[in-house]
């Protein structure tokens, strides 16, 4: 259960319609994007006190949507976001400024609503630049596995997977962001004017993409793709087990191929020699019909295809052949209570990081190989075991890309004040875990919409 001090901070929909409403034909929804949360809480407080029913959340029932700081242009792109995910045929609430709130607050009832509070679009909606307006957060926006702006993300993940060799961490991320964001994008970007207030977009990423735009290319993006260090980097990180430590390290030590590693095995560990790129056929891939992140090309950084509830038969083995590399990682004990002191990134759940040794179908046409090709090929499986009061945090732990689960955490400790990992939910101030059954409820104890795995490609 949520602690009743912090309800309406973190989004639960029971917990805003006020039952002594005096105006029961009104229904207010406090939208946060440019008020702040704690803005939000105080003006909800206002408006129950005067009798006014605040919904939490954004529905058919909202009759007054309320903003602060916003523009007209972004107000409409919000509510067609919003209402995209409700049932068809509702009535759209009217979008008001902040004005018209303050003046039903004095007045101890809704005034009328006139032209002055309005932020609706007097010009047709094909008009308005596309888009007006997007949430800064990842976590806060559907970003589908295949999207409209391919060639200018791909150069700016280009330049964030460089940087990230570079162990520059402020620029890997800026340049993720920027990715991130024209991914989510509605339609493709055809013109600069179109990143207009959208966010994270830098002086850096907007010149890669004008330079995209009109040359179709972008010198430092290639001058980046055809450098030696960038080549030998992905190279070597795509070794299973090969970080971008060990890849610096193997590059100023003068190692340029995995001939030259293989000349010298006693730099391997079992796992690197195991995960080499060079094994039969080729590389791996997510699947997008699963949904559920998969592994990603070496480095230790890929996840599974999430968590499973499989069941423990003994005395039954796997078949001869079928694993060619298994690594076996027993739970550690965490204290739930103490979140910040936990690693972000890996949790502790019993884990085994394996390497399958999986039949090719007939007549594949394996990328890269030499005929004939090979009638098997490597595939890297993570088996993950969570008890099951932990399992709704552990499937949506391992459900998404890096970058969404990043911001997931992000938005969870900025914004709501809670820390959020593959274990669980806690609030540090009230000292509270969050229960759960499912990923949607913790969307929803977030003030999250529900975003299903397939749209968490941020």
């Amino acid at each position: 259960m949520l602690p009743k001090r912090r309800r309406a901070r973190v989004g639960s929909p029971d917990a805003a319609p006020c039952p002594a409403a005096r105006f029961p034909g009104v229904a207010i929804h406090l939208a946060e994007p440019h008020m702040g949360r704690s803005r939000r809480a105080f003006l909800t407080r206002l408006a129950l006190s005067k009798g006014f029913r605040v919904l939490d959340a954004y529905s058919p029932e909202v009759t007054h949507v309320v903003m602060e700081g916003t523009s007209a242009e972004e107000a409409t792109c919000w509510q067609e976001r919003k209402t995209a995910s409700l049932p068809p045929g509702g009535s759209h609430p009217a979008l008001l400024d902040i004005s018209w709130f303050t003046d039903s607050m004095e007045a101890g009832h809704p005034v009328p609503v006139e032209g002055r509070h309005r932020l609706e679009v007097a010009v047709p909606r094909k008009e308005l630049p596309s888009p007006a307006w997007m949430p800064p957060y990842a976590c806060q926006r559907p970003t589908p596995l295949t999207h409209h702006n391919t060639s200018l993300s791909d150069a700016l993940e280009t330049l964030a997977e460089a940087a990230g060799f570079d162990r520059s961490e402020g620029r890997q991320l800026s340049f993720c962001r920027a990715a991130s964001v024209l991914k989510a994008l509605p339609g493709p970007v055809t013109a600069l004017s179109q990143l207009q207030g959208l966010p994270h977009f830098g002086e850096h990423s907007r010149r890669v993409v004008q330079e995209l735009l009109e040359h179709g290319v972008c010198e430092e993006v290639e001058r980046v793709r055809l450098s030696e260090r960038y080549q030998i980097m992905k190279l070597f990180t795509q070794i299973f087990g090969v970080g971008v430590k060990t890849a610096d390290r193997w590059y100023r030590e003068g190692l340029r191929t995995l001939d030259d590693l293989r000349e010298q095995p006693q730099r391997l560990t079992q796992q690197q020699k195991a995960g080499e790129p060079a094994a039969p056929p080729g590389p791996e891939r997510p699947d997008p019909a699963v949904g559920r992140r998969g592994p990603a090309s070496g480095g230790g950084g890929g996840r599974g295809a999430g968590p499973s509830r499989g069941h423990r038969h003994a005395g039954r083995r796997l078949p001869e052949g079928l694993v060619l590399y298994h690594q076996h990682q027993c739970s550690q004990q965490r204290d739930p209570a103490h979140p910040a002191r936990q690693n972000h990134i890996m949790d502790a759940f019993e884990r085994s990081f394996c390497i399958f040794r999986l039949p090719q179908p007939p007549g594949a046409d394996v990328e890269g190989c030499q005929k004939p090709c090979p009638t098997w090929k490597a595939v890297r499986v993570d088996l993950v075991v969570a008890p099951s009061s932990q399992f709704p945090f552990a499937l949506l732990g391992w459900t998404g890309s890096k970058h969404f689960e990043r911001e997931l955490r992000r938005f969870s400790r900025k914004e709501r004040g809670l820390w959020l990992n593959s274990h669980g939910l806690f609030d540090p101030e009230q000292k509270t875990i969050f229960h759960v059954t499912s990923e949607e409820d913790i969307f929803r104890y977030l003030g999250l919409e529900y975003l299903p795995p397939e749209q968490r490609n941020a």
